[in-house]
């Protein structure tokens, strides 16, 4: 890759290819991937003003329970008071800023900072502060946890800094109308997992929007599949691969699970693969869903997190921990082959010969997420 100004980075020039009608478009410059001022600038305006990914309610059902992740923001935290109320909060102690609660789940009666001692109660305020009594004009109210916007599409946890932000609804666009037949809020996750891998997030992200790959990376597993376009309306994207059986379990394996009671056409007949930008992707067939967060840690590094859901009724069937088996085989298989496939992706940009490609007749859904990056960071 030539030596490039930062500056020309951002010249609009460089992504008029990629915002061509798809067929004559170009994919984006592989600086994209690998540029720590491209990088910068992508987490400033794609991430950091926008709505992340959280988890679901019922993974904080309980007064106390919390969720702590970390994310572009930083580390935040989401906790359900005594009061039954969801709050988020940036998960950073008010005097020295040592972090409150370590990555994960967990619950507690108080948020004890491991530094000080400084003590704050499920809404945020600060109720304990040893020998800061002694300080004069110190107020205890006025150094409560700094809250972030939350809210819930569906029973799906989301937050946001950016107090000027759309309602996640509004930002979303016809996403909920469209999805609310896999009732969402019924759901329960029933497990997680979390993968470091040496990639730029859009690699992952990308990759999650097309069948070109499934022939090739899941020869051996997935198999080839066949994906048709989604027009959508709002800040999401998607594929649809039709199909009548469930997409969850491996080719030739039967389903076990009942399909979702009330889904209509066509998510009765198939399975979506969208990705909600910038950065999480739900993956919904007729028996079951994961979400999968594609988080950016640097230019060339992702921390994918991924939460695998079942309809309530479906995990607290007797014979769920045996037969939910067949599911968990074939999800981890598809995400692990995918992260393999991100990395030797990510080499091959780096060279000084990569230039932007045309996108394949089935990418239609990587070219509208690229478009959407370059009117998000360059403008145009």
């Amino acid at each position: 890759m030539p030596a490039m100004a930062h500056d020309d980075l951002f010249d609009p020039a460089h992504y008029a290819a990629t915002l061509a009608d798809f067929g004559a478009a170009r994919t984006l410059p592989a600086w994209c991937y690998t540029d720590p001022a491209f990088y910068q600038r992508e987490t400033e305006r794609c991430f950091r003003p926008n709505w992340h990914f959280i988890g679901h309610e019922s993974e904080i059902a309980d007064p106390g329970q919390y969720i702590s992740t970390d994310l572009v923001l930083g580390p935040v935290m989401v906790i359900r008071g005594r009061d039954d109320t969801l709050r988020a909060f940036a998960n950073t102690c008010r005097h020295r800023g040592a972090r409150l609660l370590g990555a994960g789940h967990g619950r507690c009666a108080a948020i004890v900072c491991p530094y000080h001692s400084w003590t704050y109660d499920h809404t945020g305020a600060l109720r304990g502060a040893p020998s800061m009594d002694e300080m004069p004009g110190f107020a205890r109210e006025d150094w409560g946890l700094v809250g972030l916007r939350l809210e819930s599409c569906n029973g799906f946890l989301w937050v946001t800094a950016n107090r000027h932000a759309p309602a996640l609804e509004d930002y979303l666009g016809d996403f909920v109308g469209r999805f609310r037949g896999y009732d969402f809020a019924a759901m329960r996750v029933v497990r997680r997992e979390v993968y470091d891998v040496a990639c730029n997030w859009k690699v992952l992200a990308e990759n999650a929007l097309e069948e070109y790959h499934t022939g090739t990376v899941h020869a051996g597993s997935l198999g080839q599949q066949h994906s048709v376009p989604v027009e959508t309306d709002g800040h999401w994207c998607a594929i649809f691969i039709p199909q009548e059986t469930s997409l969850s379990v491996l080719p030739g394996e039967a389903a076990p699970f009942r399909h979702i009671t009330g889904l209509e056409p066509p998510a009765s007949d198939g399975a979506y693969f969208t990705m909600l930008y910038p950065n999480t992707q739900f993956a919904c067939t007729q028996d079951s869903m994961w979400c999968v967060t594609f988080h950016p840690v640097g230019p060339e590094q992702t921390r994918v997190r991924v939460a695998f859901c079942f309809p309530e009724q479906t995990a607290s069937c007797d014979n769920f921990d045996s037969d939910s088996g067949r599911y968990f085989e074939r999800w981890i298989a598809g995400i692990e082959e995918d992260n393999a496939i991100g990395p030797v992706q990510q080499q091959g940009l780096r060279s000084f010969a990569s230039v932007p490609g045309p996108y394949g007749p089935k990418e239609f859904a990587v070219h509208k997420m690229n478009q959407w990056i370059v009117r998000t960071v360059i403008g145009g």
